[in-house]
Parts: structure tokens; C-alpha cells; sequence
């Protein structure tokens, strides 16, 4: 929903009403997860999507059923439930979606923020949404009784960054869907040059908060790095130090020089990020693991280290090489193979039970070859 919810505000002030699908649950090679969501206007407008086509003019006409009758509608729509063909869900997964009316105003703006919230769906009734974050509630279910427990769940489920269908505690015949929404995950990218411009604009494609960081002035410059939310001048080993990240914090090191590189990494392979990666060539990469190593990192730290950076595309250019470091990125994020999917089987969405299990099995995530030791050069 948050994808969608500047357009909602805006049709929301010129008076367009709509009406608001969510998938809430899936199985199988299901296109979308839960939480995507679709909302169709009045006048036909469409804005987001439930199922990447295969079901979306089913739901559209939902959707305008819904617009008509001002009553929720729950759907399930899967292979073989003898919709498939004429929803064309062809892809052999379920997915199961609540059509509701219009939310409240003061519910959509509060989705079209960057903090942390949670929207609760309750799926009986006419479809009443409330949402949650830290210190806030926005709407109500009904009761006070179902706000109050539905609330402590959202928020539990918030903090996990969980999203599903759950009872509620004090109601056990009555269902919630929660959809979490957390503050964009962070990509720190350090050295700020071509290849970095390139990693900006991808990164944030991707739906990171992006910061360049560089401790020189005539490089590190915003107007060099337009689509990047924040562009530091400071030491990347300081600015890593002082700067907030989390397990989802994705680190792109793209300096080439020991100066900047040995202090950086000899911090962020310590902390608990998603993703450390360092840009150059098998020399550097072996020159750089006999510095970390003279620095006191032990070979467990090391084998978290991705470098040489990206996956093996052939990559040439910049806008290249950061297709390759996304694409690592990503595989790494969702536990990917990083095979082609011709030589993978099962479902193909990872996060599903069975989801695409490579044929041979070469996991992104084995450690790197860890280089012998060579005499420590001091950083």
C-alpha cells in the first residue's frame, strides 16, 4: 500500500473515490506477496498491482463491485479452483485477497510517510483499517476492545517486521491482516565516483535510503549525486562509526585505497549488516584480506566480505558493474542462488516452502575463498 498511497491522498483531495485491494496471504509461485496492493478508482483509474496480471481484472472488477455496494469482499484465486483460466492465474499459486472501500484519509497519509508503521485490515464487516507506529494510531476497527488488542499485536509485529493474518486475541472468531512497513533499509556507499553514481541510482531503485561517503571535498559533492539522499564529507571509517544501521544495512566500499578501505571494513565486518562488499581486482582483494587480517580480523569476519564486489555478468561499464552489485545484493538479501532459473526447480519466489532449489547447488552465500596469509602491510 505504501507504494500506492500519494496517489490514494491525491485522489482522496479531488474527490475520486476508490476502492482498495491487499493480497493477504499467498502459497505456491504466488507473483506478489502480501501487502501488495491495487486500488481502482472510480473512473477506472488503476494505480499498483496484486499479482504482477494474472489476476488483476478479476480484482478490477471486484474492485468496482466493491464501489458499488460499499461492502468488503474476501477472494481466493488459485489454479485449481476453476477461476484460473478465466483470471489467468496460471502459475500454479494461491493467492487470497480483501477488497475493501476507500480507507480513511488520516490512515493513507500516515502510509505515505517513511517511518515505521503497521496497517491492520479487519477482514469482516466493511472493511475498517487502523494503523500503527511507535507513539501513534490512526482509525479505528470498531471497538475500543479490538483497537486496543489489535494495536499491541501490530505493534509486536511492526518491531519484527512481520506481515500476516493473525486472530485477534480478545475476538478469536474475528481475523486482522498486518501489513508492516519499516523505514527504507540503508545502503552506505564509500568512495564517491563513477561506479558510485551508478550504485546511487540502482540502490535507490531498489527502494534504499542511499548515502555517499567520501573524505574528499572535490569528489563528495551532492550536485555529483543527484539521486542519492545524503552525499557525507567525512572519513568513511568515522562516518560508519557514528552512523545508524541494522541487519538490513547494506555496505558498497568502492574507495580503492587501503587508506579508506582497511579502516572501513575492519568496522563494518563487526557489525551486523546485510551486505559488505569491496570493489577490485583478485591482487587488491588478497593484498587487502592480509591487511584486515594483520588488522586482527579472523577468518569467520573475513568470509563475510564479498569481493571481489557483484556477481560474474561480464560487467564492463559502470551502470554494468552496478547491475552485478544489485543483483549480489539481492540474491544475498533473499537467499538467492544466483543461477539461472532454467537450472533451478520449485517455485520460483524464495520465502515460500520449496522456493527455487538450484539444480546444482552453488549457494550465493558460500564464504569466499579466504587468501594466505601475506606479509601484513600496515594501513
Amino acid at each position: 500500500m505504501r507504494e500506492i498511497a500519494a496517489q490514494l491522498v491525491a485522489w482522496e483531495r479531488t474527490g475520486v473515490r476508490y476502492a482498495l485491494a491487499t493480497v493477504i496471504a499467498t502459497t505456491g509461485s504466488a507473483p506478489r506477496r502480501p501487502g501488495a496492493a491495487m486500488a481502482v478508482a472510480g473512473n477506472g483509474d488503476v494505480r499498483g498491482s496484486v499479482s504482477g496480471g494474472c489476476v488483476e481484472s478479476a480484482v478490477y472488477e471486484l474492485c468496482g463491485e466493491v464501489l458499488d455496494s460499499g461492502s468488503a469482499v474476501r477472494a481466493h484465486f488459485g489454479y485449481s479452483d476453476g477461476t484460473a483460466v478465466e483470471a489467468g492465474l496460471t502459475c500454479g499459486g494461491t493467492i487470497e485477497v480483501f477488497v475493501q472501500p476507500q480507507p480513511p484519509a488520516a490512515v493513507v497519509r500516515a502510509v505515505t510517510g517513511t517511518r515505521p508503521l503497521a496497517v491492520a485490515h479487519l477482514l469482516t464487516g466493511p472493511g475498517s483499517v487502523m494503523a500503527v507506529g511507535p507513539g501513534v494510531r490512526h482509525g479505528t476497527l470498531g471497538t475500543g476492545e479490538i483497537d486496543a488488542a489489535v494495536a499491541a499485536l501490530a505493534r509486536a509485529m511492526l518491531d519484527a517486521g512481520a506481515t500476516g493474518i493473525r486472530s485477534v486475541r480478545c475476538r478469536p472468531d474475528t481475523e486482522v491482516f498486518i501489513s508492516s512497513y519499516a523505514a527504507r533499509p540503508r545502503m552506505l556507499v564509500f568512495g564517491a565516483n563513477d561506479h558510485a553514481g551508478a550504485v546511487v541510482t540502482i540502490g535507490r531503485f531498489l527502494g534504499y535510503r542511499v548515502t555517499v561517503c567520501d573524505a574528499r571535498p572535490v569528489f563528495a559533492t551532492p550536485g555529483r549525486f543527484p539521486d542519492a539522499d545524503d552525499v557525507v564529507l567525512d572519513w568513511p571509517h568515522r562516518y560508519l562509526a557514528s552512523t545508524g544501521t541494522d541487519p538490513r544495512t547494506v555496505v558498497v566500499v568502492l574507495t580503492h585505497d587501503p587508506r579508506f578501505d582497511v579502516p572501513l571494513l575492519e568496522r563494518a565486518l563487526r557489525l551486523p549488516l546485510g551486505y559488505v562488499g569491496a570493489m577490485g581486482s583478485r591482487r587488491t582483494h588478497d593484498e587487502r584480506l592480509a591487511r584486515l587480517r594483520a588488522a586482527g580480523l579472523t577468518d569467520r569476519e573475513l568470509a563475510l566480505l564479498r569481493s571481489p564486489i557483484g556477481l560474474d555478468l561480464g560487467a564492463v561499464t559502470p551502470q554494468e558493474t552496478a547491475v552485478a552489485i544489485a543483483a549480489e545484493v539481492i540474491a544475498v538479501r533473499h537467499g538467492g542462488s544466483a543461477l539461472p532459473l532454467r537450472r533451478t526447480h520449485g517455485p520460483l519466489h524464495h520465502g515460500l516452502p520449496g522456493g527455487a532449489v538450484p539444480v546444482r547447488a552453488v549457494p550465493v552465500g558460500t564464504p569466499p575463498d579466504i587468501a594466505e596469509p601475506k606479509d601484513p602491510v600496515p594501513p
